[in-house]
């Protein structure tokens, strides 16, 4: 991996496809995956790495502490833990 010259955290990107829904679903999606993001890896992920969160069909309606969950367990799959 290339060092970035950019260390003031990690980089996220976030993507929802239509197979997620309306356009209304697909912000929804994304904007929950925002929030899990921010309340999971606030200062806990690593600086040098880029993460890619992609919603899929039950992202929108998914349980908020199941979310929480499937996002810590791609995480640490990872090792993107500090």
């Amino acid at each position: 991996m290339a060092a970035r010259a950019d260390t003031s955290g990690p980089r996220v990107g976030f993507t929802a496809s239509k197979k997620v829904g309306n356009a209304v679903a697909r912000n929804r999606a994304r904007r929950r995956l925002r929030a899990a993001i921010a309340a999971v890896a606030a200062g806990r992920v690593r600086d040098d790495i880029d993460l890619v969160a992609i919603a899929r069909d039950k992202t929108p309606t998914r349980p908020w502490p199941a979310l929480l969950a499937d996002l810590e367990q791609a995480l640490t799959r990872l090792k993107a833990w500090r």
